[in-house]
């Protein structure tokens, strides 16, 4: 008797890959134009491969402008839907940010499922989500995400007409989606302000002790988890993959006699990271806001590492974290040439420390990252922590 193949192991999806080089994103000379954008594709092909989604092909084109209802033109439009029948693409990604209307007139036209970069990295979070907490946050995001585009995409839609012996007006799918939505968003808003008081009476009893907070902050995959698991011997989740960490941990660590710090490690950010996702993940990254000093993991070997680097400043903003002091990590030497990696212990002109070149993997630099962390908490960190105190 042949055995019978085990139909709960699905194949992974087969993804296109489209990306558009728009004259607004993109300016400056064409060299650094050209360079933006493929490593622009380059993070939206790890994102793809985070989901775990079979990459088949990506495509690309230049334009002005995009167009207002196919985002990539007719022409385009057609060229994608050839592909999409030849390689038996079943989801389309999009590395921009669609309308509503966009998306559904490209499912029409390209007859695949469609998704925009808000909407592949709010899947890799749904995956990635451990906690109750995380899982509360990624479907708050997801439900935001879709409330807009029922609201902005199926407006055409017109509302029923009541009929005889009926007590008032029909509600059509579209109005019943919309309150249902909005009454789980309500909900989930409430048990997630019941898990941001918890967070805060626990937070409020680290603060209470003399030990000044630092946390780990960076672009996605730059280290921050093997660092935290380095420092502290804990055993945090630590792979070469984007969001592998959603849920902040907090771990106590010893830098000299009479000198400690409690360590947060939190989730790493993105270029165009959804407000949504920040919105939704603002009790965990309060941990971050609410921080005396921030160790700015940065992936040294990156080509692109100052956009990055950028791109999280940009972050720390939004979230109220801007003035906060930083140090400044740079990560991953270890896959530099040996004559162009950065030295080891950097300080500012009055002596403070100002960045630490690192390798995690062989360990290089971490004494010198461990003199800097205990230089700071003798003198910023408790500091801080004092004034704070005292404002309480």
């Amino acid at each position: 008797m042949s055995k019978q193949p085990d139909k709960s192991l699905s194949k992974p999806e087969r993804i296109m890959l489209v990306g558009m080089m728009l004259d607004a994103d993109y300016t400056g000379a064409n060299e650094s134009r050209e360079r933006a954008f493929a490593a622009a594709m380059a993070e939206a092909e790890e994102l793809v491969c985070a989901t775990g989604g079979e990459l088949v092909c990506r495509q690309t084109a230049k334009r002005d402008r995009a167009h207002p209802a196919l985002f990539v033109g007719t022409g385009k439009a057609e060229e994608l839907a050839q592909a999409v029948s030849e390689q038996q693409i079943d989801l389309a990604v999009f590395n921009h940010e669609l309308t509503p209307t966009q998306e559904r007139n490209l499912e029409k036209a390209l007859q695949c499922r469609v998704l925009d970069r808000v909407g592949l990295i709010l899947a890799i979070f749904a995956q990635r989500a451990q906690s109750q907490e995380g899982r509360l946050q990624v479907e708050l995001a997801q439900l935001t995400h879709l409330s807009g585009r029922l609201v902005r995409g199926y407006g055409h839609l017109q509302s029923q007409k009541g009929g005889i012996g009926l007590k008032g007006p029909g509600e059509t799918q579209l109005e019943t989606d919309r309150r249902l939505i909005a009454q789980k968003i309500t909900a989930l808003k409430k048990r997630l302000e019941a898990v941001k008081r918890q967070r805060a009476t626990r937070r409020k009893a680290r603060q209470s002790g003399s030990l000044p907070t630092f946390a780990l902050a960076g672009y996605t995959n730059t280290g921050k988890s093997s660092l935290f698991n380095r420092l502290t011997k804990a055993d945090v989740l630590a792979k070469d993959q984007l969001f592998a960490t959603l849920d902040t941990t907090a771990r106590r660590l010893y830098l000299a006699p009479g000198t400690e710090v409690i360590l947060t490690d939190t989730v790493g950010f993105v270029r165009d990271l959804p407000h949504s996702l920040v919105a939704a993940f603002s009790a965990t990254l309060e941990e971050t806001a609410l921080a005396d000093l921030i160790l700015h993991v940065i992936d040294a070997s990156r080509p692109d590492h100052e956009r990055q680097a950028d791109d999280v400043n940009r972050v720390l903003e939004e979230i109220g974290a801007g003035d906060i002091p930083r140090l400044l990590v740079y990560n991953k030497t270890d896959l530099l040439p040996a004559d162009s990696r950065p030295a080891g212990l950097l300080r500012r002109a009055d002596g403070r420390p100002a960045a630490v070149s690192i390798s995690v993997k062989t360990g290089a630099g971490l004494e010198d990252l461990r003199q800097a962390l205990t230089e700071l908490a003798l003198s910023d960190g408790l500091r801080m922590r004092q004034a704070r105190q005292e404002a309480v």
